[in-house]
């Protein structure tokens, strides 16, 4: 059983062997089983209830493709493409996905458990209503200009990743673990981020989020005010 540790969270990985993969170089009508997928272009296709298990896919185009329904289980995903890609409905679990681009991404009712994103870019993404049922990491992935609104995300480990303008609405980040990212003109509600863990050095960002949050006016003391 292969399992990794970012911060707090301990996520069980998928443990394939090459070998005991079948190629495919085609997108199938039905489900994927035990395949190795590799340097692949499915740009643009539409997958619907189909369900990926037990898969290594490396290298592939999978650029603006549609997927609705249907499971991810057990695959290791690296250096792919999802840019500009739509997930409506899906089950992602015990996946470790590496080196992957979703930029422009949407997922839209997503369920992540056991899933592991790291050196990704999510930029300029749209989160909506995605929600952790068990360990989810993000490690060094880039989230910025992004969106999330009404995900339920508690306990979740995004660790030294750059949330720089990434805009949070109406979201449960209750126990997630933030340190090392950074913070960077991140907008989001006080009650979105209750409970997170930071470092001391991060304190001067969240205390930026307050001041705009509750409109204090932050001024600096004249000397002639001072001498009244």
């Amino acid at each position: 059983m292969r399992t990794t540790t970012a911060g707090d969270v301990t996520i069980l990985l998928p443990d394939l062997d090459p070998d005991d993969l079948d190629p495919v170089t085609d997108l199938p009508d039905d489900d994927i089983r035990d395949g190795l997928v590799q340097d692949v272009t499915w740009r643009g296709r539409q997958i619907e209830d189909q369900s990926i298990r037990g898969c290594q896919i490396t290298a592939a185009d999978l650029g603006e493709i549609t997927w609705e329904g249907g499971t991810l289980y057990g695959c290791e995903i690296s250096r792919t493409d999802l840019s500009g890609a739509a997930l409506t409905g899906v089950t992602i679990e015990r996946c470790a996905i590496t080196g992957s681009r979703f930029t422009g991404t949407r997922l839209i009712d997503v369920r992540l458990k056991d899933v592991l994103f790291d050196n990704c870019r999510f930029d300029y993404a749209t989160l909506s209503r995605v929600s952790a049922a068990g360990s989810v990491a993000f490690t060094d992935c880039t989230l910025a200009h992004g969106t999330w609104s009404s995900c339920r995300l508690a306990g979740i480990a995004l660790r030294t990743c750059d949330l720089s303008h990434l805009e949070l609405d109406s979201c449960r980040l209750d126990g997630a673990d933030l340190r090392g990212s950074r913070l960077h003109a991140l907008a989001a509600p006080l009650d979105d981020l209750r409970g997170v863990v930071l470092t001391e050095d991060q304190l001067p960002d969240l205390t930026r989020m307050a001041v705009d949050a509750l409109g204090i006016d932050v001024r600096t003391d004249s000397a002639a005010d001072r001498n009244h």
